[in-house]
């Protein structure tokens, strides 16, 4: 193994090494407000972006950020190649930075909040920031995408756009992560339950396909959750196991970060240098994010009984 592996692995297990846990988070859900759960934040890795005065969703933002500037030395730390194993794990950034240049538009469904955001700062993680910014509207996004690894999202709307980012981006690492393909394809399932049985929405043509790649056509076709559920190959079912009815889909949502967090961990465990060990870091930093953005959310509402922040973690 070489020594970028190596140094790439090292730096990684530091990076989990700092972060608050589960019981860091649960400290800060458990604040009597947010100023109190931000204290706290303020104590770990994450408190470097923080301040007193934010409110809940710059707070949250705030610690998505500190997920990818630890994400992107990581990446320069690895050798060639490298970046281009961890771009499709830091997509996400990418469809953010999207949904936050449609809020600037006024497009429905999004958050006005985000709309004055700047971009996350990608770096060697960028898939094609820099030409999806000279798009000014939804129909010059399309053909941004379109031209670029993400794929062509087959409309112009908004919600197609993030649909279409979002299911590509399970696709991107079902083909580059072979460690992360479990994951990717859990992904899959529940962007396609959402659109077809929550927002009871069809499936753009290209995203259709891709999600039939992923999954299957029979369970695309699916017209219940329960017969999506039962159709799925047993790579993704395990996402939506117990799900009956589409109110239950948050269930499977936090099954899937509980399942990232637990195989991540356990290829950290396994003490290989070499990239399962990297995938398995960014997994668990990913998911450490994630669950502190849920606790300071909880704060926000104010103290209270924890069981529902332990149903979601």
């Amino acid at each position: 193994m070489s020594a970028g592996w190596v140094a790439g692995v090292i730096r990684a297990r530091a990076l989990v090494g700092r972060c608050p846990g589960p019981d860091g988070a649960r400290e800060m859900a458990s604040a009597e407000a947010l100023e109190a759960a931000l204290h706290h934040l303020t104590e770990t890795p994450y408190g470097k972006s923080a301040r007193a005065a934010m409110g809940v969703t710059e707070a949250q933002r705030a610690v998505s950020a500190t997920l990818l500037w630890h994400l992107r030395p990581l990446a320069g730390w690895l050798p060639a190649g490298g970046a281009r194993l961890m771009r499709p794990l830091a997509a996400g950034f990418e469809v953010a930075d999207v949904m936050s240049r449609l809020s600037a538009q006024g497009a429905p469904g999004m958050d006005p909040e985000v709309s004055t955001w700047q971009p996350y700062r990608l770096g060697s993680l960028e898939t094609t920031w820099r030409n999806l910014e000279r798009a000014v509207t939804p129909a010059e996004l399309r053909p941004a995408l379109a031209a670029s690894s993400w794929g062509d999202p087959g409309a112009d709307t908004p919600w197609a756009l993030i649909t279409g980012m979002r299911m590509a981006a399970a696709r991107r690492t079902d083909a580059a992560v072979t460690s992360a393909r479990r994951w990717a394809r859990g992904r899959a399932a529940l962007v396609t339950a959402r659109e077809l049985f929550v927002h009871q929405r069809r499936l753009p043509g290209p995203v259709r396909r891709t999600a039939a790649g992923l999954l299957g056509s029979r369970a695309v076709d699916a017209p219940s959750v329960r017969d999506f559920r039962d159709r799925l190959p047993s790579p993704s079912r395990w996402v939506l196991e117990g799900v009956e009815e589409p109110g239950a889909l948050w269930r499977a949502e936090a099954r899937w970060w509980r399942v990232v967090d637990q195989d991540g961990a356990g290829m950290l465990r396994e003490g290989r240098y070499g990239p399962q060990g990297v995938v398995g870091a960014v997994a668990v930093l990913s998911v450490d994010a994630w669950r502190v953005r849920a606790a300071l959310e909880s704060a926000a509402r104010g103290a209270g009984p924890l069981e529902e922040f332990d149903a979601l973690v």
